[in-house]
């Protein structure tokens, strides 16, 4: 992070808390007239917007007035942890037919006419 974010974070924004990734959000001191305060979070590592949890997404936009509990929210059996965005990686979804899985398509099922001019 340079040295002018560090500056600003430090002078003009208050921190607020920390997500489980690592990741820092702040929210401005002085709201700006008639506008509220501005929020940010400081990445760590990567900056990628789909690293920000659901927990602090609705903070972070202004549809939640304060921020998560600390350890977060109560969660139901059926829900997942939260994965960033994994496209382009090597953990991304790789349907069957996929260069990198094989690259070896089903057979049609004869339902498919192609169209030809005429």
């Amino acid at each position: 992070m340079d040295i002018v974010t560090r500056l600003h974070l430090h002078f003009k924004a208050r921190f607020i808390g920390a997500d489980e990734f690592g990741n820092r959000y702040y929210e401005e001191r002085k709201a700006r007239p008639g506008k509220p305060p501005r929020r940010y979070v400081r990445y760590d590592g990567m900056v990628e917007a789909s690293k920000v949890p659901a927990d602090w997404h609705g903070w972070l936009h202004h549809t939640e007035d304060s921020p998560p509990p600390e350890g977060g929210y109560r969660r139901h059996d059926w829900q997942q942890d939260h994965l960033p965005n994994t496209t382009g990686t090597k953990f991304a979804h790789r349907p069957a037919g996929h260069v990198l899985k094989g690259g070896k398509r089903a057979p049609a099922t004869g339902d498919y006419e192609p169209w030809s001019p005429v």
